[in-house]
């Protein structure tokens, strides 16, 4: 039987993560698949549940957490309803969640203790997960989808000035109608450490095996930044999909009971990925 389990655990600045397992009962042992989600994301966006059930059936534990500072709540866990922490994110403070994360499947508190993990991250949380794979021996493989090569991808650059003069920019958030604020301090955290946060200096540095897996027709993060990473880390696989968009195929809500074909393929593709040797 296939269960979902939720924790919550500190993170970033002592604010919480909420985060949740899927596992099958009869193999609560298999191997740990980490997600990290993406900018204006949370762990039970769209078809992220599905994803987690689909790894579930097929020997794998999956768990999916939200960054302490993505703006939801406990209360509202698929609603932007803490603008106030939204805003005060870097790119810092998400790969201290991801370490929190980590410790968290490595202290045996809820599961049995789990030294190597298994990666996924999307997009920004891709970026995210790049950098803190070159820095932790912990995670065995790395998966990323639709990632970022640059988290100055995610504005445009001559914003910048007009941003770090009034301290605040407002990015549109199209599903709810919102303005979702982002303080200057996250370009503040750029400026203060250019070296760590160089995603494609820190593709260099990993020597786990990795897979990078994009869309050909992704609007948001364009398939030149996988081609990117490849190209810094010739050691990777790319897997470039057709037609495959920033989500491969998902949306919020999703009401299929089923994964959109596009993403099964690529959930089909991980989970080669992380069987071979």
């Amino acid at each position: 039987m296939i269960v979902q389990d939720h924790f919550v655990t500190p993170g970033a600045k002592g604010r919480p993560i909420s985060l949740d397992i899927t596992v099958d009962t009869d193999n609560r042992d298999a191997p740990l698949v980490i997600f990290a989600h993406g900018f204006k994301g949370f762990k039970d966006w769209g078809t992220h549940n599905l994803v987690a059930r689909y790894f579930a059936q097929n020997g794998y534990r999956f768990l999916k957490f939200n960054f302490s500072h993505n703006g939801t709540t406990a209360e509202e866990p698929t609603e932007f309803a803490d603008l106030t922490s939204f805003s005060e994110n870097t790119f810092s403070i998400e790969l201290d969640d991801l370490k929190h994360v980590l410790d968290f499947a490595a202290s045996g508190a809820a599961f049995k203790r789990t030294d190597e993990v298994y990666l996924i991250g999307h997009s920004m949380g891709g970026g995210i997960s790049i950098i803190h794979t070159a820095e932790d021996s912990r995670i065995k493989k790395l998966i990323t989808m639709a990632a970022v090569a640059t988290f100055r991808n995610l504005w445009p650059r001559q914003a910048e000035k007009q941003w770090k003069l009034t301290g605040v920019m407002h990015f549109p958030n199209y599903r709810t109608g919102q303005q979702m604020p982002v303080k200057s301090t996250l370009l503040d955290d750029l400026d203060k450490n250019p070296e760590r946060l160089n995603i494609i200096v820190r593709a260099t540095e990993i020597t786990q095996p990795w897979l990078i897996a994009h869309g050909d027709a992704d609007p948001t993060v364009p398939l030149n930044h996988a081609e990117e990473l490849h190209a810094a880390q010739p050691n990777t696989k790319l897997y470039i999909i057709p037609g495959g968009d920033h989500v491969f195929g998902g949306t919020h809500p999703y009401i299929a009971k089923e994964l959109p074909q596009i993403l099964k393929n690529f959930c089909d593709k991980c989970i080669t990925f992380l069987q071979s040797d």
